[in-house]
């Protein structure tokens, strides 16, 4: 006989990325669950909040969350560009405030300090210290953040970028000793291929520390076969964490390459690589999932307000 719920009773929430999964740390090569199950993440990055917090509310945040069916989102604070230096009180509180958003839904939130240019991290070492406090005091008693801590480092030796790590991460530990922390790789994130380098720089010489990926970024009508293997070759030494990519060129321009980003998705979703996908805006570029003048609305769900690269990731998501 089939059961029935009792009239009056309430049904039981659907569970939520964060409440299914819970703490995340890093086991091994992977990113894991609080049973220490492999998981992959899968969602979106915002585009830089000086220009684009009008697309981030609670309309498409439900969207993101229910009609995406997204794990996770990625808040990008930028530096410099009329970003994070301009007002440090005003981006932090905006940082936090998306933050809170995607957890009320029950998703992730990657904490993203958008460095770019200087691509030297050390060039806003003082800041980064000042920034990751404020949010690891904030979120060190909830399961649902990450910190990303150098977003493109570029121009400078691995060896700097794994200095700056190094005096990073202990200021997040102190306030929040449990999180995730996402570590930039040199040559914009490629691990040294945009560079001339490879991912060996990396295995060689790690990070003195433990709960911690390193991030790959790549934008696949630019970055071919080269990209690919780089990315397949350092999944099998090293915990990654593909916290940007695009369908279109390195400046999220152009026309979709979609299938060589399907081959970069087969790969990920192979090795439960987790990825946020570059950008949940209206941008003019086609990179930008929502039609131009979408922000201005109030309609976020379904099909019909994105360009094509958004109906394309997102029926990957829903996946």
């Amino acid at each position: 006989m089939a059961l029935q719920t009792p009239v009056g009773a309430a049904e039981a929430p659907a569970p939520t990325p964060v409440s299914a999964n819970g703490q995340l740390t890093v086991c091994g090569l992977q990113l894991c669950d609080d049973q220490g199950r492999a998981v992959q993440l899968r969602g979106m990055s915002t585009h830089g909040t000086q220009w684009y917090a009008r697309c981030v509310t609670d309309g498409s945040l439900d969207a993101l969350a229910r009609d995406w069916r997204a794990d996770v989102l990625r808040v990008s604070t930028y530096v410099q560009e009329g970003g994070y230096e301009t007002d440090p009180q005003r981006f932090t509180a905006l940082a936090q405030k998306f933050v809170d958003g995607a957890h009320r839904r029950g998703m992730y939130a990657v904490i993203d300090w958008h460095m770019l240019d200087p691509g030297d991290p050390d060039f806003n070492l003082a800041r980064a210290k000042t920034f990751f406090t404020a949010m690891a005091k904030k979120y060190k008693d909830h399961p649902g953040v990450l910190y990303e801590i150098a977003n493109e480092p570029s121009g400078v030796r691995w060896s700097k970028i794994k200095a700056y790590a190094e005096k990073i991460i202990p200021v997040i530990r102190a306030q929040d000793p449990d999180a995730v922390v996402l570590v930039g790789t040199r040559a914009w994130s490629s691990f040294g291929v945009s560079e001339g380098a490879n991912e060996q720089e990396v295995v060689r010489n790690p990070v003195n520390a433990s709960n911690i990926m390193y991030t790959f970024h790549f934008y696949a009508a630019s970055h071919r076969g080269e990209y690919l293997d780089a990315l397949n070759r350092a999944s099998d030494r090293l915990p990654v964490f593909v916290t940007e990519f695009g369908t279109q060129d390195y400046a999220g321009e152009g026309a979709n390459d979609f299938s060589q980003s399907q081959r970069f998705l087969d790969l990920m979703k192979r090795k439960k690589i987790s990825w946020t996908n570059w950008n949940y805006s209206d941008d003019h570029r086609s990179g930008a999932v929502f039609r131009t003048g979408t922000c201005d609305g109030d309609t976020w769900a379904g099909t019909g307000v994105l360009k094509e690269a958004g109906v394309w990731i997102r029926q990957r998501i829903r996946e």
